[in-house]
Protein backbone atom coordinates (compact mmCIF):
# COMPACT_ATOMS: atom_id res chain seq x y z
CA UNK A 1 0.00 0.00 0.00
CA UNK A 2 1.10 3.41 -0.60
CA UNK A 3 1.67 5.76 2.42
CA UNK A 4 -0.74 8.33 1.06
CA UNK A 5 -4.15 8.25 1.41
CA UNK A 6 -7.13 10.77 0.35
CA UNK A 7 -9.66 11.97 2.91
CA UNK A 8 -13.03 13.31 1.25
CA UNK A 9 -13.94 15.51 3.31
CA UNK A 10 -12.19 16.43 6.38
CA UNK A 11 -15.05 17.40 8.75
CA UNK A 12 -16.02 16.15 12.12
CA UNK A 13 -15.45 11.93 11.22
CA UNK A 14 -12.84 12.93 8.64
CA UNK A 15 -10.57 14.94 10.13
CA UNK A 16 -10.50 13.08 13.01
CA UNK A 17 -9.75 9.92 11.44
CA UNK A 18 -7.19 11.49 9.00
CA UNK A 19 -5.05 12.20 12.50
CA UNK A 20 -4.96 8.69 13.33
CA UNK A 21 -3.81 7.36 10.12
CA UNK A 22 -0.87 10.36 10.00
CA UNK A 23 -0.18 9.27 13.97
CA UNK A 24 -0.02 5.50 12.37
CA UNK A 25 2.21 6.66 9.63
CA UNK A 26 0.36 7.57 6.97
CA UNK A 27 0.28 10.83 4.35
CA UNK A 28 -2.75 12.39 4.14
CA UNK A 29 -4.27 14.64 1.69
CA UNK A 30 -7.32 16.30 0.79
CA UNK A 31 -8.68 18.88 -2.10
CA UNK A 32 -10.33 21.63 -0.27
CA UNK A 33 -12.11 23.30 -3.36
CA UNK A 34 -15.37 24.94 -2.48
CA UNK A 35 -15.34 23.29 1.28
CA UNK A 36 -16.10 25.80 4.06
CA UNK A 37 -13.61 27.75 6.46
CA UNK A 38 -14.12 25.67 9.19
CA UNK A 39 -13.17 22.44 7.23
CA UNK A 40 -10.12 23.98 6.26
CA UNK A 41 -8.99 24.69 9.90
CA UNK A 42 -10.12 21.21 10.39
CA UNK A 43 -7.62 19.79 7.95
CA UNK A 44 -5.06 22.39 9.02
CA UNK A 45 -5.30 21.27 12.49
CA UNK A 46 -4.23 18.17 12.09
CA UNK A 47 -1.90 18.28 9.14
CA UNK A 48 -3.50 17.29 6.29
CA UNK A 49 -2.20 18.56 3.00
CA UNK A 50 -4.42 20.25 0.40
CA UNK A 51 -3.86 19.58 -3.12
CA UNK A 52 -5.99 22.41 -5.35
CA UNK A 53 -7.17 19.91 -7.98
CA UNK A 54 -9.23 16.53 -8.16
CA UNK A 55 -6.61 15.08 -10.84
CA UNK A 56 -3.46 15.66 -8.59
CA UNK A 57 -5.62 14.00 -5.52
CA UNK A 58 -6.22 10.74 -7.33
CA UNK A 59 -2.72 10.70 -8.50
CA UNK A 60 -0.99 11.35 -5.16
CA UNK A 61 -3.28 8.94 -3.46
CA UNK A 62 -3.28 5.08 -3.50
CA UNK A 63 -6.44 5.15 -1.18
CA UNK A 64 -9.27 7.55 -1.10
CA UNK A 65 -12.06 7.68 1.80
CA UNK A 66 -15.36 9.42 1.15
CA UNK A 67 -16.81 10.89 4.34
CA UNK A 68 -19.11 13.70 4.54
CA UNK A 69 -22.64 13.92 4.48
CA UNK A 70 -25.25 11.49 2.59
CA UNK A 71 -26.35 14.13 0.11
CA UNK A 72 -22.71 14.81 -0.76
CA UNK A 73 -21.76 10.93 -1.31
CA UNK A 74 -22.23 10.85 -5.27
CA UNK A 75 -21.08 14.01 -6.17
CA UNK A 76 -18.01 13.29 -4.38
CA UNK A 77 -18.14 10.11 -6.35
CA UNK A 78 -18.63 11.74 -9.90
CA UNK A 79 -15.83 14.18 -9.36
CA UNK A 80 -13.17 11.37 -8.81
CA UNK A 81 -14.56 9.60 -11.42
CA UNK A 82 -14.51 12.44 -13.31
CA UNK A 83 -10.78 13.19 -12.75
CA UNK A 84 -9.47 9.18 -13.15
CA UNK A 85 -10.78 9.61 -16.62
CA UNK A 86 -8.19 12.51 -16.97
CA UNK A 87 -5.02 10.99 -15.43
CA UNK A 88 -3.31 7.56 -16.11
CA UNK A 89 -4.02 6.26 -12.69
CA UNK A 90 -5.47 3.39 -10.54
CA UNK A 91 -6.37 3.59 -6.78
CA UNK A 92 -9.22 2.22 -4.72
CA UNK A 93 -12.22 4.33 -3.41
CA UNK A 94 -13.98 3.53 -0.64
CA UNK A 95 -17.36 5.11 0.57
CA UNK A 96 -17.79 5.09 4.41
CA UNK A 97 -20.68 7.06 4.03
CA UNK A 98 -24.32 6.62 5.64
CA UNK A 99 -26.04 5.73 2.38
CA UNK A 100 -28.48 3.20 1.33
CA UNK A 101 -27.34 -0.38 0.11
CA UNK A 102 -28.85 0.49 -3.52
CA UNK A 103 -26.98 4.05 -3.45
CA UNK A 104 -23.73 2.94 -2.94
CA UNK A 105 -24.43 0.37 -5.12
CA UNK A 106 -24.83 3.15 -8.21
CA UNK A 107 -21.91 4.82 -6.72
CA UNK A 108 -20.08 1.68 -7.15
CA UNK A 109 -21.10 1.84 -10.56
CA UNK A 110 -19.68 5.15 -10.97
CA UNK A 111 -16.28 4.40 -9.84
CA UNK A 112 -15.69 1.00 -11.47
CA UNK A 113 -16.72 2.16 -14.64
CA UNK A 114 -13.64 4.65 -14.08
CA UNK A 115 -11.19 2.31 -13.73
CA UNK A 116 -11.19 2.42 -9.90
CA UNK A 117 -11.61 -0.41 -7.40
CA UNK A 118 -14.30 0.24 -4.92
CA UNK A 119 -14.89 -0.89 -1.35
CA UNK A 120 -18.73 -0.21 0.27
CA UNK A 121 -17.72 0.85 3.90
CA UNK A 122 -19.51 2.51 6.90
CA UNK A 123 -18.57 4.14 10.46
CA UNK A 124 -20.42 2.66 13.49
CA UNK A 125 -19.20 4.89 16.43
CA UNK A 126 -17.79 8.11 17.40
CA UNK A 127 -14.90 10.05 15.62
CA UNK A 128 -11.72 7.77 16.51
CA UNK A 129 -10.43 9.40 18.95
CA UNK A 130 -10.25 6.42 21.56
CA UNK A 131 -8.58 3.06 20.40
CA UNK A 132 -11.41 0.15 20.48
CA UNK A 133 -14.46 3.07 19.98
CA UNK A 134 -14.68 2.76 16.44
CA UNK A 135 -15.33 0.09 13.74
CA UNK A 136 -15.03 0.54 10.04
CA UNK A 137 -16.86 -2.29 8.52
CA UNK A 138 -16.23 -3.51 4.59
CA UNK A 139 -17.80 -5.05 1.85
CA UNK A 140 -16.46 -5.45 -1.51
CA UNK A 141 -14.60 -7.87 -3.86
CA UNK A 142 -11.36 -6.31 -2.99
CA UNK A 143 -10.77 -5.27 0.53
CA UNK A 144 -7.03 -5.84 0.59
CA UNK A 145 -6.11 -1.67 0.19
CA UNK A 146 -8.31 -0.83 2.69
CA UNK A 147 -7.93 -3.75 5.70
CA UNK A 148 -4.36 -2.73 5.20
CA UNK A 149 -5.49 0.84 7.70
CA UNK A 150 -5.70 -2.01 10.45
CA UNK A 151 -2.21 -1.66 10.61
CA UNK A 152 -2.44 2.00 11.05
CA UNK A 153 -4.71 3.01 13.58
CA UNK A 154 -8.14 1.64 12.66
CA UNK A 155 -10.46 -1.18 13.46
CA UNK A 156 -11.63 -2.49 9.58
CA UNK A 157 -13.96 -5.14 9.84
CA UNK A 158 -14.45 -7.40 6.76
CA UNK A 159 -18.19 -8.52 6.26
CA UNK A 160 -18.08 -10.39 2.54
CA UNK A 161 -17.17 -9.42 -0.80
CA UNK A 162 -21.07 -8.20 -1.86
CA UNK A 163 -21.09 -3.87 -2.16
CA UNK A 164 -23.93 -2.69 0.18
CA UNK A 165 -23.40 -5.45 3.03
CA UNK A 166 -21.46 -2.37 5.15
CA UNK A 167 -24.06 -0.27 4.17
CA UNK A 168 -26.67 -2.14 5.28
CA UNK A 169 -25.29 -2.59 8.49
CA UNK A 170 -24.71 0.85 9.28
CA UNK A 171 -28.42 1.28 7.75
CA UNK A 172 -29.86 -0.88 10.63
CA UNK A 173 -27.40 -0.16 13.47
CA UNK A 174 -28.29 3.76 12.93
CA UNK A 175 -32.19 3.12 13.15
CA UNK A 176 -31.54 2.19 16.22
CA UNK A 177 -29.16 4.48 18.09
CA UNK A 178 -30.10 7.71 16.24
CA UNK A 179 -33.88 7.14 15.77
CA UNK A 180 -34.13 6.32 19.20
CA UNK A 181 -32.68 9.79 20.19
CA UNK A 182 -34.83 11.48 18.01
CA UNK A 183 -37.84 9.31 19.68
CA UNK A 184 -36.66 10.41 23.07
CA UNK A 185 -36.44 14.05 21.68
CA UNK A 186 -39.97 13.61 20.59
CA UNK A 187 -41.75 12.24 23.43
CA UNK A 188 -39.66 14.41 26.43
CA UNK A 189 -40.45 17.44 24.09
CA UNK A 190 -44.42 16.19 23.96
CA UNK A 191 -44.06 15.71 28.01
CA UNK A 192 -43.15 19.40 28.42
CA UNK A 193 -45.79 20.45 26.10
CA UNK A 194 -48.55 18.38 27.90
CA UNK A 195 -47.38 19.56 31.71
CA UNK A 196 -45.59 16.24 32.72
CA UNK A 197 -42.21 16.89 32.12
CA UNK A 198 -41.75 16.17 35.82
CA UNK A 199 -43.64 13.11 36.29
CA UNK A 200 -42.29 11.84 33.41
CA UNK A 201 -38.97 12.17 34.19
CA UNK A 202 -39.59 10.57 37.94
CA UNK A 203 -41.33 7.86 36.17
CA UNK A 204 -38.13 7.09 33.78
CA UNK A 205 -35.77 7.34 36.76
CA UNK A 206 -37.51 4.49 38.56
CA UNK A 207 -38.66 1.85 35.56
CA UNK A 208 -36.06 2.83 32.98
CA UNK A 209 -33.04 4.25 34.78
CA UNK A 210 -30.53 3.03 32.14
CA UNK A 211 -32.34 4.69 29.39
CA UNK A 212 -32.69 8.27 31.10
CA UNK A 213 -29.10 8.16 31.70
CA UNK A 214 -28.70 7.51 28.34
CA UNK A 215 -31.01 10.94 27.11
CA UNK A 216 -29.20 13.14 29.87
CA UNK A 217 -25.78 12.28 28.41
CA UNK A 218 -26.37 11.85 24.54
CA UNK A 219 -29.53 14.28 23.82
CA UNK A 220 -27.91 17.88 24.44
CA UNK A 221 -25.12 17.19 22.05
CA UNK A 222 -27.24 16.17 19.53
CA UNK A 223 -28.36 19.42 18.00
CA UNK A 224 -25.15 20.86 16.24
CA UNK A 225 -25.51 17.05 14.24
CA UNK A 226 -29.44 17.23 13.56
CA UNK A 227 -29.22 18.64 10.50
CA UNK A 228 -26.45 16.21 9.02
CA UNK A 229 -28.61 13.39 10.61
CA UNK A 230 -31.81 14.41 8.54
CA UNK A 231 -30.41 13.00 5.03
CA UNK A 232 -29.15 10.12 7.24
CA UNK A 233 -32.56 9.49 8.56
CA UNK A 234 -33.96 9.43 5.34
CA UNK A 235 -31.23 7.00 3.89
CA UNK A 236 -32.37 4.72 6.50
CA UNK A 237 -35.72 5.19 5.23
CA UNK A 238 -35.22 4.44 1.50
CA UNK A 239 -33.06 1.05 2.37
CA UNK A 240 -36.33 -0.47 4.63
CA UNK A 241 -39.00 0.46 2.25
CA UNK A 242 -36.86 -1.02 -0.43
CA UNK A 243 -36.96 -4.70 1.20
CA UNK A 244 -40.52 -4.17 1.50
CA UNK A 245 -40.91 -2.81 5.18
CA UNK A 246 -42.34 0.79 5.99
CA UNK A 247 -40.31 4.25 5.64
CA UNK A 248 -42.33 6.04 8.23
CA UNK A 249 -40.74 5.25 11.14
CA UNK A 250 -37.31 6.91 10.31
CA UNK A 251 -39.28 9.45 7.71
CA UNK A 252 -40.48 10.41 11.22
CA UNK A 253 -36.86 10.60 12.41
CA UNK A 254 -35.86 12.76 10.13
CA UNK A 255 -38.73 15.24 10.68
CA UNK A 256 -38.07 15.75 14.13
CA UNK A 257 -33.90 16.50 12.97
CA UNK A 258 -35.34 19.16 10.87
CA UNK A 259 -37.44 20.67 13.72
CA UNK A 260 -34.08 20.49 15.58
CA UNK A 261 -32.31 21.69 13.15
CA UNK A 262 -34.65 25.16 12.95
CA UNK A 263 -33.41 25.91 16.42
CA UNK A 264 -30.64 27.99 17.57
CA UNK A 265 -29.29 25.72 19.24
CA UNK A 266 -28.05 23.44 15.68
CA UNK A 267 -25.88 26.51 14.94
CA UNK A 268 -23.70 25.59 17.39
CA UNK A 269 -20.13 23.61 16.22
CA UNK A 270 -20.01 20.24 18.03
CA UNK A 271 -16.87 21.13 19.39
CA UNK A 272 -18.69 23.92 21.83
CA UNK A 273 -19.48 21.73 24.55
CA UNK A 274 -19.30 24.23 27.33
CA UNK A 275 -22.25 25.87 25.50
CA UNK A 276 -24.19 22.61 25.37
CA UNK A 277 -27.56 23.05 26.94
CA UNK A 278 -28.51 20.46 29.76
CA UNK A 279 -31.26 17.90 29.16
CA UNK A 280 -34.06 20.21 30.60
CA UNK A 281 -32.84 23.38 28.83
CA UNK A 282 -32.82 21.62 25.54
CA UNK A 283 -36.37 20.09 26.18
CA UNK A 284 -37.25 23.73 27.18
CA UNK A 285 -36.27 25.36 23.69
CA UNK A 286 -37.31 22.74 21.73
CA UNK A 287 -40.91 22.85 23.45
CA UNK A 288 -40.42 26.92 23.42
CA UNK A 289 -39.78 26.65 19.70
CA UNK A 290 -42.79 23.95 18.85
CA UNK A 291 -45.60 26.80 20.87
CA UNK A 292 -43.98 29.58 18.76
CA UNK A 293 -44.85 28.02 15.40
Amino acid sequence: MSSTVGILSPGDMGHTVADVLRQNGLRVITCLKDRSQRTRQLAEKVGISDVPTYPQLVTEADLILSIMVPAQAKSAASAVAEALQQVDTTLTYTDCNAIAPQTVRELGDIITAAGATFVDASIIGPPPRTPGATRFYASGPNLDTFAELNNHGLDVRALGDEIGLASAIKMCYASLTKGLTALCTELLTAASVLGVSDALTAEFQLSQSALFERMERGLPSMPPKARRWIGEMEEISATFEHVGLTPNILTGAADMYRFVGDTRLADLPPEARDKFPTLAELIEILAENLKSK
